[in-house]
């Protein structure tokens, strides 16, 4: 359903394909600022809590919570999507190049955390990471630095999408005081809630430790961290019958519904 003629090509296309429990964090964070506009819609007041029917609007709340009010009246919209994940990877001190695409420039900001996070773990938590991981492509004890996590992320695909999730699920944690809802898979439910421990802590000190002058960066920095893991799910691997998330390639059946899996 639209809402609004307001679009973007880098947010819009993601959100309005994420179902409601996605789409829920982005609803609590953006709903943290005084300034929303997004609960006094109509779409909201009717439609609520089915997000799906309104994702157009959470989309143009997210810009225009990355912008400027007055210049935001003057153009009728938020900035570009692009421009605010821009503005995060600099306040994050992520390097990167602005000429970039914006799954390039995600990348650098959930690299930035990733690595910090990882430096502050112990051998054996990053052990610990890698075994619940799956201890895929070869890794064993001896693999276990961060540049090693750093390669799987950028590998992308599924375990791309793990890592990411882990980061996004605890800024929910700190953020929200609970998780994503991501027990509809219940492999991912599980490594998810074992890895709070070690890789939680450490992002929590990061987080703790960024400086938020700006309080608009209260809501996009935890918006552009969770579009970035959305963006990563729809490129992961999944189930074309129910949609859930596969844990690798190896997989034959569907470990959610039991349909076939194509070779």
């Amino acid at each position: 359903m639209k809402n609004t003629s307001i679009f973007d090509k880098n947010l819009n296309p993601v959100l309005e394909v994420a179902d409601k429990d996605d789409l829920e964090p982005l609803v609590d964070y953006v709903k943290d600022k005084i300034s929303e506009n997004l609960t006094s819609s109509d779409a909201y007041k009717m439609r609520y809590p089915d997000h799906t029917q309104y994702a157009d609007l959470i989309a143009r709340e997210i810009r225009d919570m990355g912008g400027n009010s007055f210049v935001n009246v003057l153009r009728g919209e938020g900035p570009a999507y692009h421009e605010i994940v821009c503005d995060v990877a600099k306040k994050l001190e992520a390097p990167f190049n602005e000429n970039r695409s914006i799954d390039e420039i995600e990348d650098a900001i959930l690299e930035t955390i990733l690595k910090k996070a990882l430096d502050h773990m112990s051998d054996g938590e990053k052990r610990e990471l890698l075994k619940e991981m799956g201890s895929k492509g070869g890794l064993d004890s001896g693999g276990i630095s961060t540049a090693a996590f750093i390669a799987i992320f950028r590998a992308g695909g599924f375990y791309s999408y793990q890592l990411t999730l882990i980061i996004a699920n605890q800024i929910a944690r700190m953020i929200l005081g609970h998780g994503l809802r991501i027990g509809a898979n219940a492999a991912i439910a599980r490594w998810a809630s074992v890895l709070t421990g070690p890789i939680g802590w450490a992002i929590s000190g990061i987080w703790t430790a960024i400086d938020l002058a700006g309080p608009a960066f209260k809501v996009t920095i935890p918006c552009v961290i969770h579009v970035a893991m959305l963006r990563k799910k729809l490129n992961a691997l999944s189930c074309k019958e129910c949609g859930a998330i596969l844990p690798d390639t190896t997989v034959k059946f569907c470990p959610e519904c039991g349909n076939k899996m194509s070779t």
